[in-house]
């Protein structure tokens, strides 16, 4: 009987797949209790509402789209670098910084630092860029 686990790169998939959630959670924070007619967020329309905001809601609404953009070369370069037989310490630590960079980027996205935002989106991409190429021989 084989006995098998999740790595610590698998959590980190998974982890990664719920901050697009949360970031849309930071963009209707504070306003489930306000009916939508008074600006509340309206779940029947929750696009169009999220189309309507400024500001730090907005941004947190374009960290979710970006989260959602990088989770499918993330979780490829995950499961590639398994298949290939990638030191498995190593990925796991490529894998726990790349989620810690994307949480970082999620921070500087709605706090408005853009340059460094951008400076971070790079490191994670470059992270994963490794990660993809981890187990090549």
């Amino acid at each position: 009987m084989v006995i098998t686990h999740f790595t610590l790169a698998y959590w980190c998939v998974l982890v990664a797949a719920l901050l697009p959630i949360v970031s849309a959670g930071m963009a209707k924070w504070g306003t489930f209790t306000t009916p939508p007619t008074q600006g509340g967020f309206d779940n029947a329309n929750p696009r169009a509402w999220l189309a309507r905001q400024g500001d730090w809601r907005a941004r947190a609404n374009a960290a979710q789209a970006n989260s959602f953009e990088a989770l499918p070369f993330f979780i490829g370069a995950v499961v590639i670098a398994h298949q290939l037989g990638a030191d498995q310490a190593r990925l796991d630590v490529l894998a726990a910084l790349f989620v810690l960079l994307r949480v970082i980027y999620i921070v500087l996205y709605v706090a408005n630092r853009a340059s460094m935002r951008s400076v971070v989106w790079l490191l994670a991409l470059g992270v994963n860029i490794v990660i993809l190429f981890a187990g090549y021989r």
